[in-house]
């Protein structure tokens, strides 16, 4: 599988042993939270240069089996990591579906790249992981999420109750979503029917 992709401004791809200082980088270089969506830096202690090994060890293991699809955006021009986007809980039977989730970090906000990325892991889950459908669960109150979802193309299908445990409660989440056809490209995946005993 390809994986990668690049853009006008980025490229989205993989993270390698080699990514290190640039991980570290953009680790020790956070701005304070912005918003309670914004993740706090990580603690010296997880920026060590083993860690980051065991990271891209189990990154590429998750990878493989297709439980979690995690890739660095790095911005062309640099080459610095500036966030993440990510592809999980594929379903492949009858239905080849996944969630799909995306972090800018928040020194690189409001320079666009956050439509940019998104719509390269659009293209890399239709066309490289070759899904019908994915899913963007947002949180109703958080507005930049739910206008980058709307500007990268997807759609709102409805409300989910009470659906993910974050930050201490159940909270709700919207749905926006995309098919192979709201793209306008041709699914070229597989089914595999479920197998009766």
């Amino acid at each position: 599988m390809k994986l990668t992709r690049k853009t006008k401004r980025l490229v989205i791809r993989p993270l390698a042993s080699s990514d290190y200082k640039a991980w570290l980088h953009a680790n020790t270089t956070l701005l304070p939270p912005q918003n309670e969506w914004d993740r706090h830096a990580l603690e010296a202690k997880d920026l060590t240069k083993s860690k980051f090994t065991q990271m891209i060890k189990d990154m590429k293991r998750m990878r493989a089996d297709e439980s979690f699809i995690d890739l660095g955006v790095f911005e062309t021009k640099t080459g610095e990591l500036i966030g993440f986007v990510a592809v999980m809980n594929i379903v492949r039977s009858v239905s080849q579906s996944a969630y799909i989730g995306y972090r800018l970090l928040n020194r690189h906000w409001g320079k666009g790249y956050g439509k940019e990325a998104l719509r390269a892991l659009i293209d890399i889950s239709f066309r490289d992981l070759k899904l019908h459908r994915i899913e963007a669960g947002i949180e109703p109150r958080n507005r930049r999420s739910i206008f980058l979802a709307r500007s990268a193309g997807l759609r709102k299908e409805g409300l989910k109750k009470n659906v993910i445990f974050l930050r201490g409660k159940w909270r709700d989440l919207l749905t926006y979503v995309a098919t192979t056809e709201d793209f306008g490209i041709k699914w070229t995946g597989t089914v595999e029917a479920r197998r009766r005993r």
